[in-house]
């Protein structure tokens, strides 16, 4: 990445915060409520709807892991973009669809929202060089408190109005991954340097 003017790199990294606060709100809406969600909704048994959670929490393991060795190959700034906007359409249509449909949809929403956070990190470390900790202690530090924010809002929000309510709201939060097209690009990754060169 070119070097980057202080301002720019203030609005970089508060363009990553605002794309964490969108994945990691609308992550807990799925790990804290899915179950009363399914239950509610489609009146299967407890078990079952753990089921479908499992199947939810193994997409969003599976989907950090791959995160980052895509990045490496694509770069950071295409994950990032990809990963949060590119599964809105998937979030818009969960509120609609029937159990095995809500099952699908899940686990492609969490392979592909989970990608992303890997991609932010590298991202955020490469316009902050040399602050490796101080990165990762703020992208942490802002996923764990979103969640347990996310956790209580949601919660009071589901009281007063509905859970359906809930998962119609926070279908919309990965619309904040449009910010991302405000990103500066960054240096191609080495693998399609390399291949550029041959």
């Amino acid at each position: 990445m070119a070097k980057a003017t202080h301002g720019k790199v203030a609005r970089s990294i508060a363009i990553l915060m605002a794309l964490t606060f969108s994945k990691h709100f609308y992550l807990v809406s799925i790990t804290s409520f899915y179950i009363f969600y399914l239950i509610h909704t489609f009146g299967i048994s407890v078990q079952n709807a753990q089921l479908h959670l499992f199947l939810f929490l193994a997409a969003v393991a599976a989907g950090t892991v791959i995160g980052g060795p895509i990045g490496d190959r694509i770069g950071s700034r295409r994950v990032i973009w990809w990963s949060i906007l590119g599964v809105l359409p998937f979030t818009l249509a969960l509120p609609y669809v029937g159990l095995f449909w809500s099952a699908v949809l899940s686990v492609i929403i969490g392979l592909i929202l989970a990608s992303a956070f890997p991609a932010i990190l590298v991202y955020a470390q490469a316009l902050i060089p040399g602050r490796v900790g101080m990165v990762a202690g703020l992208f942490f530090g802002l996923a764990f408190g979103i969640a347990g924010i996310g956790a209580a809002v949601l919660g009071w929000l589901a009281d007063v109005t509905s859970i359906e309510f809930v998962y119609h709201i926070c279908a919309f939060l990965p619309a904040i991954g449009l910010l991302a097209a405000f990103l500066p690009e960054t240096a191609k990754p080495k693998r399609a340097r390399n291949r550029a060169k041959r």
